[in-house]
């Protein structure tokens, strides 16, 4: 998940996600948590988490998170970073500065995305689940992952009012 900006955007995460979390062997969290509450229930309930802050993140979850998180999963190097930059040259931008990684989320736009760079980096962006903006569903992203493989990626879609 991303762009939560709870309680600024919604009052908590939609009931779906949060049994996802309850059902997840690890959770990611690409920052924009917007209050650190929402960090500390998080860190209670889900198995495991990897996150980093957001431009939207104040000092105490600065203190708290990292800009990049790393983490070895079944043999994948996965990273967590909350702003990638435009659209335009991402792909490029991201086997620059992530040559240790397999797959990294990220978010900041709010928009899904999956592409897979040039040196074979997977990028996801799950959106978000609090704050549409322009698309048409609140989303976040499940996955498997598996001898050093994501499968069974799954993106998660609810109508705009169910998110509040």
């Amino acid at each position: 998940m991303a762009d939560t900006h709870v309680p600024a955007r919604a009052r908590d995460l939609p009931a779906a996600l949060w049994s996802a979390v309850d059902a997840a062997d690890l959770v990611v969290h690409a920052g924009d948590w917007v209050h650190v509450d929402l960090l500390d229930r998080l860190e209670a309930r889900a198995a495991r988490l990897l996150a980093c802050h957001g431009n939207n993140d104040g000092p105490d979850l600065r203190a708290r998170l990292p800009e990049v998180g790393r983490l070895v999963v079944a043999g994948v190097r996965l990273g967590v970073v909350h702003e990638t930059g435009p659209a335009t040259g991402r792909e490029r931008r991201v086997d620059a500065s992530f040559e240790d990684l397999d797959v990294l989320v990220f978010g900041h736009s709010h928009i899904p995305w999956d592409t897979v760079t040039p040196r074979g980096v997977r990028l996801l962006n799950p959106g978000s689940p609090t704050d549409r903006r322009r698309q048409p569903h609140h989303t976040w992203l499940t996955w498997t992952t598996v001898d050093g493989e994501v499968r069974d990626l799954e993106l998660h879609r609810l109508p705009p009012r169910t998110a509040r």
